[in-house]
């Protein structure tokens, strides 16, 4: 099944596994343990990035600050930070509450600010990527686990498949084709048989016209005989 989290796989495999756990919780309808799911991406991301600068930090809390001292202030380690503030916030409060809540718009956030944390995460341990920083989490693929196509790919579906409707259509315009030309030779025949009327009528008036005459040249005889 596909994942928004496809790209993270290469980089870090226990990673991938724990967010897309997330992922599936949410698929499932278990918001809670989601956002619960996605603290726990976000600690073991604090852990990986600070490494060996990593001392007497126990707890979430503790990396978090160790981090945002060592921080240089630009915008995306703001944006990173902020990300990971926002997952443990909202992981810690579904964990230890009290009652369960149906809290799916929450989930979808925290899932999409882990998104955003993994990409930084990608961009820390491979370099910038184009590609990767142009991405963004598809709520469809969320729920279906299905990528959707992009456009041109959409396009050359199709363009396939209009040619393949053209192909099929292709026999059936030879049979009417060969009907027509069946019928326009039968309309030869059909003129053969007027023409061929002509001769016999022509035979018949023969006729006729020969037995009148013998008639008459036989009145006419009998006519000079002597009473």
């Amino acid at each position: 099944m596909a994942t928004n989290f496809d790209f993270l796989k290469s980089t870090d495999k226990n990673l991938f596994d724990i967010i897309t756990e997330a992922e599936k919780l949410y698929r499932d309808e278990y918001f809670e343990q989601c956002m619960t799911q996605t603290r726990r991406f976000a600690e073991n991301v604090c852990k990986d990035v600070l490494g060996n600068r990593r001392t007497s930090e126990e707890t979430f809390d503790d990396m978090l600050a160790t981090l945002k001292d060592k921080a240089e202030g630009n915008p995306q380690e703001k944006e990173f930070l902020d990300d990971l503030y926002f997952l443990k916030r909202k992981g810690n409060k579904s964990t230890h509450s009290s009652t369960v809540k149906k809290d799916g718009i929450t989930a979808l956030e925290c899932l999409q600010r882990a998104f955003e944390v993994a990409i930084s995460y990608s961009v820390y341990k491979n370099g910038p990527s184009d590609k990767l920083l142009r991405m963004q989490y598809d709520t469809e693929l969320l729920v279906t686990g299905k990528k959707n196509k992009s456009l041109a790919e959409r396009y050359n579906e199709k363009k396939i498949q209009y040619k393949k409707t053209k192909t099929k259509e292709l026999p059936q315009k030879k049979v009417q084709t060969t009907k027509k030309n069946q019928k326009q030779k039968s309309k030869p025949a059909a003129k053969s048989k007027t023409k061929s009327k002509i001769p016999v009528f022509g035979i018949v008036m023969l006729i006729a016209f020969t037995i009148s005459l013998t008639i008459i040249g036989f009145l006419f005889l009998t006519s000079l005989r002597p009473y």
